[in-house]
């Protein structure tokens, strides 16, 4: 009989047997995800209310800062609580919606990000046609395809996962539920199937990536050639940014994906899972916020709108 039968539970790796330092990494994840929570909330608040915002560029940041506190959600309270209660397991459902929700959060990611890309270069490199082709039908239908289309990636891809029978035991290498962890636990030759799927994954990431670095290729030989040093700066200051985010994001995740069985230490893969999966959603709301004077400027005015307001009720409580 196939021990995925009677699996009901998964065991996830500990940062620590150690009281005190469980106790730490839930401090040290608690700030981190109320930060990301914080950070991505403001963005999407900012954008929503002000209208001079309502713009391509900032639709689809406002989709990153769903998707982002999606994907940190998924894997970070859970392993919060496991420290917490000091204990380990995820049910085996539990593990199947972690794998299912993280898999379309951060695949959703990267395509959006690859958009993101292609706005930033018809804005820069095709300004004349800028309102024609990213208009808000177009960028609608554009952010609709990305969730459909990584909704039906997911379902694939979890499918896939499992329905491998796991007989190695049940302890998965890692604080959440980690596809290439999981296949560590594969006892039937369908691991190959799941095995040439993360394949697939990693050549569609890899040309998502490429496109990204030709489309920023185009932008810095556009911006080179700006003669007012104020527009060059205000262009490297939104791209760089975007780069680093999807540089950061698609070599460490290309990383843990790209070598499913091999036996790597336990404490590599975690820092990896860490840059890829909790990172990004942080940097994110930091880099988009902090470098953006019209992101910086919404946040003040809306700010001095809502210590008006209260100012302005208190005078008529008097």
């Amino acid at each position: 009989m196939s021990n995925r039968t009677t699996m009901t539970e998964f065991l996830l790796l500990g940062f620590s047997d150690v009281r005190e330092l469980q106790i730490l990494h839930f401090m040290v994840f608690l700030v981190i995800y109320l930060a990301a929570l914080m950070g991505n909330l403001l963005i999407i608040t900012v954008v929503v209310l002000d209208h001079h915002l309502h713009t391509p560029m900032y639709f689809f940041l406002m989709n990153l800062s769903i998707l982002d506190i999606g994907s940190i959600s998924v894997t970070v309270p859970k392993s919060m609580t496991n420290s917490l209660m000091n204990i380990r397991s995820i049910s085996y459902f539990g593990c199947v919606a972690q794998v299912f929700l993280f898999v379309f959060f951060v695949s959703a990611d990267l395509v959006l990000l690859t958009v993101m890309a292609y706005d930033r270069y018809v804005a820069i490199c095709q300004p004349l046609h800028y309102e024609r082709v990213m208009n808000g039908r177009a960028c609608v239908q554009m952010a609709a395809g990305v969730w459909i289309s990584v909704f039906l990636y997911s379902v694939l891809h979890t499918g896939i996962t499992f329905a491998i029978s796991f007989c190695g035991g049940n302890m998965v290498d890692q604080f959440f539920c980690e596809i290439p962890q999981l296949l560590k636990l594969a006892c039937s030759d369908l691991y190959l199937s799941e095995t040439g799927a993360i394949a697939f994954s990693v050549c569609l990431g890899l040309s998502c990536f490429v496109f990204i670095i030709v489309s920023y290729v185009q932008i810095f030989k556009t911006v080179l050639r700006i003669p007012a040093e104020q527009g060059r700066h205000k262009a490297f200051s939104t791209c760089l940014p975007h780069l680093t985010v999807v540089s950061l994001f698609f070599c460490t995740a290309t990383f843990a994906y790209s070598n499913p069985t091999s036996s790597s230490t336990s404490g590599l893969d975690l820092v990896v899972a860490v840059l890829y999966s909790v990172l990004p959603a942080v940097m994110n709301p930091i880099i988009y916020s902090m470098r953006n004077k019209e992101i910086k400027a919404s946040l003040r005015k809306l700010i001095g709108w809502r210590l008006f307001t209260k100012n302005k009720l208190s005078i008529f409580s008097l």
